[in-house]
């Protein structure tokens, strides 16, 4: 009960999703909770940095005085428009809360895309970037059906996506095929879906369960030991975490496909003595104001996203924690 109380002092981001995910508290109460984010902490916070034309930072994609980052060495910032939308999709902010709509509108009026000017929510044309367009589309009631058409007519063959592919590659990207599937589940929760969105999601799952989440094909290699690292936020980064929180969500009602058990062992492997997990790996860049107190450290993100999945994958009532 020690890690719920130390879930529990933190921001109501973390502490709605863990009375949700952890604990058997009614929802009456979770929804009270969830309320919180766009009224405080960090939520209201992320709400209060927007601009008055809709961007946060001036752009899309990008801060408007960083188009420059990679030669500037400080890594890729994360306080434009679509970042901050996806931290706060991730926060599960209600998205029915008059800020949160207000905020919404803005967007939709006028932010466009760094590529084209392309309208936030039409998207523009790498996947990576679309199928998170999609993902908060879906979320925030925003209709992104065209999008969610291009991405379906740009499954690659082995089953994923990538964007390098309009520059000729013909394998996937685990990075590129995360964010597109993450997008497709938030859009066929909201509409249905459809019976071909179903199919191209099922075989983009067999990509990454073909190859245990992190493992080459034909030689079972690791592919990167990056992937093997816990980050929050994940940005545009793959990682087995994020993979598994996906399997979670998308088959919540399912029992676990075995292929997953060794990316499974990896999370219990990082479970610390006093049963927590630490932040890793960050990606860096400018940000808005931090949610953890850094790497190697005991991290409320990880923890609660961990348990989570290994609540899922051992089948346990919500108040029954893995040891």
């Amino acid at each position: 009960m020690a890690v719920l109380d130390w879930l529990l002092q933190s921001d109501p981001a973390i502490r709605w999703q863990v009375l949700r995910d952890l604990t058997n508290t009614p929802p009456d109460i979770i929804a009270a909770e969830r309320a919180r984010v766009a009224a405080e902490g960090w939520g209201a916070q992320l709400l209060a940095l927007q601009d008055q034309d809709g961007y946060w930072a001036g752009g899309a994609c990008f801060p408007a005085q960083s188009f420059h980052w990679r030669d500037e060495g400080d890594g890729q910032p994360w306080t434009s428009t679509l970042p901050t939308l996806q931290l706060l999709w991730e926060f599960g902010i209600d998205p029915h809360a008059p800020a949160v709509r207000r905020a919404i509108a803005s967007v939709h009026a006028n932010c466009r895309w760094e590529h084209d000017n392309q309208p936030f929510f039409e998207g523009e044309v790498e996947p990576c970037i679309n199928g998170r367009t999609v993902a908060l589309g879906a979320y925030f009631g925003i209709d992104t059906t065209p999008i969610v058409e291009r991405l379906l007519a740009e499954q690659l063959p082995d089953g994923g996506w990538n964007c390098e592919a309009e520059r000729g590659s013909v394998r996937s990207s685990f990075h590129t095929t995360i964010n597109v599937l993450e997008g497709l589940l938030q859009y066929e929760h909201a509409t249905g879906g459809s019976p071909q969105l179903k199919a191209a999601r099922r075989r983009a799952e067999e990509y990454l369960l073909e190859r245990a989440l992190f493992r080459r094909k034909a030689t079972r290699d690791v592919i990167s030991p990056a992937w093997l690292q816990f980050s929050f936020p994940p940005r545009w980064h793959y990682d087995i975490l994020r993979a598994l929180d996906y399997f979670r969500h998308a088959h919540a009602a399912h029992t676990p496909d075995p292929r997953l058990d060794e990316a499974i062992q990896l999370v219990r492997d990082k479970q610390q003595s006093d049963g927590l997990w630490p932040l890793e790996n960050t990606h860096p860049g400018r940000i808005h104001f931090p949610l953890e107190n850094g790497d190697n450290r005991p991290s409320r993100w990880n923890t609660l996203r961990a348990l989570r999945v290994l609540r899922w994958y051992d089948q346990l009532p919500p108040h029954d924690l893995p040891a």
